[in-house]
């Protein structure tokens, strides 16, 4: 498949209801088990690439590395491909597009774009984020590629569990803004309440992305909530490391 068709491709399996599942992978090698595995799609986790490579996350591993990994990982599977790009290592929109671009040319076809201030405090108001999604929507129209922008709020990421029903007003809002600026789905990390994800599944047209940590509903009930799309986060490589640890601890023990 060409880039725009794995694009068109990873959209078409937004399915509300039946939800895209996701295993975060962090490199080419975890990208290739995880296609050999059944994937329909990978997807990077921006905390576990930066760890990867010894860096913290929030956009401390250096851009054109980040860039390097993305094309190591488009170029190793045929399967369509998305990177947690956090704040796409830029706060002005006229900035982000080089950066996109970047993106677009190392293979992906879709990309995480959170609204938190990414070294700073807080989140980028709503209207500033509009026009951070409607700029990089314009460059993926330059291109042509479907890009798929998987529109991240860290609404309740940023809050307390027991305050989550009081954001979403905020939540809901921003979900409508993001989606009039081009974005392709609605990312909600740190909600796990049922019932306030079937809300926010029945409030837009947007594909939701829920985020499988302790608490959370399983994949079954996540789809039953009319959830479209399942990310684990850095679970996967922190797994990987604990076995790694362990099989080296027998060998060196």
């Amino acid at each position: 498949m060409t880039q725009a068709e794995k694009a068109r491709a990873f959209h078409a399996l937004h399915k509300k209801g039946e939800p895209l599942v996701l295993y975060n992978i962090w490199d080419a090698g975890s990208a290739k088990a995880v296609a050999e595995a059944g994937a329909k799609a990978i997807a990077t986790g921006s905390w576990s690439v930066a760890a990867a490579q010894g860096y913290a996350d929030g956009q401390a591993l250096p851009l054109d590395t980040l860039l390097a990994i993305a094309a190591r990982i488009t170029a190793s599977v045929d399967l369509p491909v998305s990177i947690d790009f956090e704040g796409s290592y830029a706060k002005r929109p006229e900035f982000l597009a080089p950066n996109i671009a970047g993106l677009i040319a190392a293979g992906a076809v879709g990309l995480n774009f959170e609204d938190q201030v990414v070294g700073g405090d807080g989140l980028h108001s709503i209207e500033d984020q509009a026009h951070r999604i409607a700029a990089i929507r314009a460059v993926a129209d330059e291109t042509g590629i479907p890009l798929f922008i998987n529109a991240r709020t860290d609404v309740f990421l940023k809050s307390d569990p027991a305050d989550h029903a009081s954001h979403m007003k905020e939540a809901t809002d921003r979900c409508d803004v993001y989606a009039e600026a081009g974005a392709s789905g609605f990312f909600i990390p740190g909600l796990t309440d049922p019932d306030l994800i079937a809300r926010i599944c029945d409030h837009t047209d947007l594909p939701v992305n829920a985020y499988m940590k302790a608490g959370a509903p399983s994949i079954a009930e996540m789809a039953k909530l009319g959830v479209a799309r399942i990310s684990h986060g850095p679970g996967p490589y922190l797994q990987a490391m604990r076995d790694l640890t362990a099989k080296a601890g027998a060998v060196y023990g």
